[in-house]
């Protein structure tokens, strides 16, 4: 079985080990973690992940360049930020799954599921996540 490779871009170092134990867990391969522009940006020089998780503000800035490579690659990702998704996203975040931590790992499955899912068209409301009690 080929495991979905999974990007990792998070600069707080426990939140980033703790996604990856969970997605290893989860039987995803891991890419990164990457804790900064400069690291992801290199490693997509060469390299690229089935999906991706980006945290929007990081050490050196925002991650919105790595969107960007990231959509014109067709690469599937989902935001993981602490702040709150906005009404007037850049483009790069258009259509984008926005969970705001700290979410659930089954909400965090259910994201990166579809994302993962070829017959779906790649757009995900976080208004259409469905909700589950806790």
């Amino acid at each position: 079985m080929i495991q979905t490779r999974c990007m990792i871009v998070e600069d707080q170092a426990l939140i980033g080990m703790s996604l990856e134990a969970f997605l290893e867990d989860a039987g995803f391969e891991v890419a990164g973690v990457f804790m900064s522009n400069v690291q992801a940006l290199k490693w997509l020089e060469s390299d690229a992940p089935d999906i991706a998780i980006l945290d929007v503000m990081i050490k050196d800035g925002t991650s919105l360049e790595i969107a960007r490579v990231l959509k014109n690659r067709g690469v599937p990702f989902a935001i993981y930020s602490g702040l709150p998704p906005k009404a007037d996203y850049p483009a790069e975040l258009q259509d984008v799954p926005w969970l705001e931590k700290p979410v659930s790992r089954e909400t965090l499955l259910g994201v990166l599921g579809r994302l993962t899912d070829p017959g779906h068209d790649g757009i995900i409301m976080p208004s259409s996540l469905p909700s589950t009690p806790e």
